[in-house]
């Protein structure tokens, strides 16, 4: 597998979004290329071409595929810290962190919430690094740190 920085647009000198071309090759002569966009915490697949054509299961997958190294290259082409266990090696998954259940996972997620929100920072992203979630996961941990009175509603109720 082969990751590197296609391109990068910045905003006030940061990084905005940054192009990523993806090359997989597996031992039986399978490939597929990707072009990756990284902007706001968020990953996401421009365009995807594969040999032979991938199904709807492998397709699903690719991203399991190409996590760690995409996180390693991300980390390398803007300098920042990557996530969590990000150097996972030959692309397998990341291990999470210990992450405490119940109320005490509950209460540390609303911490890491509002701590973002006052660096300014994006408070879903946050919860997704300290917890080593999925962004649907984090956000459901984070309602239910809203339900247990941890967090104030999202909606004023009038």
């Amino acid at each position: 597998m082969s990751v590197s920085p296609a391109w990068e647009l910045r905003e006030n000198g940061d990084p905005a979004a940054t192009w990523f071309d993806v090359r997989l090759t597996f031992p039986d002569g399978a490939g597929v290329d990707l072009l990756a966009v990284v902007s706001g915490g968020c990953v996401s697949f421009e365009d995807v071409r594969a040999r032979p054509p991938l199904s709807l299961v492998d397709l699903t997958e690719l991203a399991d595929w190409i996590e760690g190294p995409l996180f390693d290259s991300c980390a390398g082409a803007s300098g920042t810290q990557a996530e969590p266990g990000a150097a996972a090696a030959g692309g397998a998954r990341r291990a999470r962190p210990a992450w405490p259940r119940g109320s005490e996972g509950r209460r540390l997620v609303a911490q890491e919430y509002r701590a973002a929100q006052q660096q300014g920072a994006d408070p879903v992203l946050a919860v997704m690094s300290a917890t080593g979630h999925s962004r649907r996961a984090s956000l459901r941990l984070i309602a239910q740190a809203r339900d247990a009175g941890y967090l104030a509603p999202r909606h004023a109720k009038g």
